[in-house]
């Protein structure tokens, strides 16, 4: 009886847990969109002052590095900001196209970023999955619960059971009466 309230609380939490990955997901999704629009302004800034001086932006970073050390540094840093835009914005616009479920199969390769996937968790609030998803991700999450407690416990017991000689429900101890 025990072990099977316990497998239902097992259930019961993977089920609020994994209930909330669409949420999750989406204020992720929120950050990235920030985070690429910040990009973005930084980006087209860049290419202003490099056409200011009639020049592509990969030759004026590389004429920017030429310039001295500190130039170089900040060379450096623009290129840096350069190839994050790009691979949070390609991240965003697939992300943007995928629905909750594909987000959830995407989510590890997709979430390039473990700055913004940590500040989104630092404000993170739980939310009730009153969607179609948020339910089915509260199903998933139920039954992957219990059948790992359900398969622990189904595993501990038949290896009590081999070590106390009992399979089968029969005790080996002899009977106290019969002694």
């Amino acid at each position: 009886m025990i072990l099977r309230l316990l497998t239902l609380v097992g259930g019961l939490t993977g089920a609020v847990g994994l209930s909330q990955f669409p949420e999750f997901s989406q204020q992720y999704m929120q950050r990235l969109g920030g985070a690429v629009d910040e990009l973005e302004r930084q980006v087209t800034r860049y290419e202003e002052d490099a056409a200011e001086v009639g020049m592509p932006l990969d030759s004026y970073l590389v004429a920017l590095a030429d310039e001295g050390e500190m130039a170089q540094t900040q060379a450096g840093n623009m290129a840096s900001d350069i190839a994050r835009y790009q691979r949070l914005s390609s991240a965003l616009e697939t992300l943007e196209g995928a629905g909750p479920f594909m987000r959830a199969r995407l989510a590890f390769d997709m979430m390039p970023d473990s700055e913004v996937a940590a500040r989104a968790l630092e404000v993170y609030k739980p939310a009730v999955p009153a969607t179609f998803e948020g339910a089915v991700f509260a199903g998933v999450g139920f039954l992957s619960g219990w059948v790992v407690l359900a398969l622990g416990f189904a595993i501990l017991r038949r290896s009590w059971r081999m070590m106390w000689g009992t399979l089968g429900g029969r005790s080996q101890r002899p009977n106290q009466t019969e002694a």
